[in-house]
C-alpha cells in the first residue's frame, strides 16, 4: 500500500496515474455494537419491542442465570433450572443508548412484581438485566433507583441486576416468533 509521501511525491514529479485517496474516517470503520440482554416475563413480546427499535440490529431470545448447560424451553418451563426467558439484543450505541434500552425495558413489563408477569408465574418469567460491562451495571443501578424513586410502582422494583452470564439460544421455532405469526404483541 503506497503511503501519502509516496503519492504526493509521484504526483510532484508527473505521474498521471496517482489517484487521490481519501483518510478513512470514524464513518467508513465498522459501527461499535453493543450487547444488552434483558430478561422481562415470556421472551416473545420483549424480543419484539426491542426488535422494532432504531438502532437495534438484532435480537435474540434464550435463556441466562440459571445451572443447566444447554436448556431447552421444556426444561426451562419446569421453574428448575435456574434460569429466565431473557432476549439478548446488539444495539448500536451511536443511535441508541443504554439508557434509552433501559427506559424500553422499564416501560414494557412489571418490574414490581417477583417471578410473575402477567399470567406467567416462576422463575424463568423474573424481572432481571444481565449487564456486560461495568458501564452498564452502573447505568442500570442508577437507573433501576430513579425509577424506585419515582413512585411508579406502590411496591419495591425486584429486578435483578447481575453480570451476564452464558446466554444459551432459545430454539429457532422462538426467534422472532410473534413476527413469524404477524403479531406485534402477546395477547394477554
Amino acid at each position: 500500500m503506497e503511503t501519502r509521501a509516496r503519492l504526493a511525491s509521484q504526483a510532484a514529479n508527473g505521474n498521471k496515474r496517482v489517484v487521490a485517496r481519501r483518510e478513512q474516517s470514524h464513518h467508513d470503520l465498522p459501527m461499535q455494537m453493543e450487547k444488552a440482554t434483558f430478561g422481562a416475563g415470556c421472551f416473545w413480546g420483549v424480543e419484539e419491542t426491542f426488535r422494532n427499535l432504531k438502532g437495534v440490529r438484532s435480537t435474540a431470545v434464550g435463556y441466562a442465570g440459571g445451572i443447566k448447560e444447554n436448556p431447552t424451553y421444556e426444561d426451562v418451563c419446569t421453574d428448575r433450572t435456574g434460569h429466565a426467558e431473557v432476549v439478548e439484543v446488539e444495539f448500536d450505541p451511536s443511535q441508541i443508548s443504554y439508557d434509552e434500552l433501559l427506559d424500553v425495558f422499564w416501560s414494557n413489563h412489571n418490574p414490581a412484581t417477583l417471578n410473575r408477569q402477567g399470567p406467567d408465574v416462576g422463575t424463568q418469567y423474573r424481572s432481571a438485566i444481565f449487564y456486560h460491562s461495568p458501564e452498564q451495571e452502573a447505568t442500570a443501578m442508577a437507573s433501576k433507583e430513579r425509577l424506585g424513586k419515582s413512585g411508579r410502582f406502590n411496591r419495591p422494583v425486584v429486578t435483578q441486576i447481575e453480570a451476564a452470564p452464558k446466554f444459551w439460544r432459545a430454539e429457532e421455532y422462538h426467534q422472532r416468533y410473534l413476527q413469524k405469526r404477524g403479531q406485534s404483541h402477546c395477547a394477554i
